[in-house]
């Protein structure tokens, strides 16, 4: 039997008024050469990649459950973390991850409808004390076209980091 994470949503009591079912985690990393990048990683997972795009590919791992995306940047630095994620089933699940961060007093920055890493999404943002930055999301459509550079908003060196709150 597999074990599922859960992220419990909060009210004023403790306890838990609604449960949102984490589909999986979310790691997004910097690489200086994405395809250099995709020989490795399909030999660590055992896998093709789920996407790939200019400067861009995705690994959906089954075990465990990872999201896994590659960002390139020429300018990376050595084991440079782009952002952390909790990928989520839908809208719903997305804003009361957001409610029972609010209510726990973290600021938060909604990203919906936004088109990141060649899918459309609805998300919402929060950053650690040390600026780590997290989101939790739900795709709404998956493996959109690339677009011309000069439209691309997302999956450049500058990935899916929110603005300066």
């Amino acid at each position: 039997m597999r074990e599922s994470a859960y992220i419990y949503a909060y009210k004023e009591d403790v306890m838990p008024t609604e449960t949102v079912k984490a589909r999986k985690a979310h790691v997004a990393i910097h690489v200086k050469n994405v395809l250099s990048s995709i020989e490795f990683y399909r030999k660590l997972f055992g896998i093709e990649p789920s996407k790939v795009r200019t400067g861009y590919a995705k690994f959906d791992v089954a075990n465990p459950p990872l999201n896994f995306t590659l960002n390139e940047d020429a300018s990376a630095s050595q084991g440079a973390l782009s952002h952390l994620g909790i990928q989520v089933d839908s809208t719903a699940d997305v804003l009361a991850v957001r409610q029972r961060w609010q209510d726990q007093g973290l600021l938060t920055r909604d990203e919906m409808g936004t088109s990141c890493c060649y899918a459309l999404q609805d998300k919402a943002w929060v950053h650690d004390p040390d600026g780590h930055e997290w989101e939790v999301f739900a795709v709404l459509e998956d493996n959109l076209p690339e677009k011309a550079v000069a439209e691309k908003s997302c999956c450049a060196p500058d990935c899916c980091v929110p603005a300066a709150s």
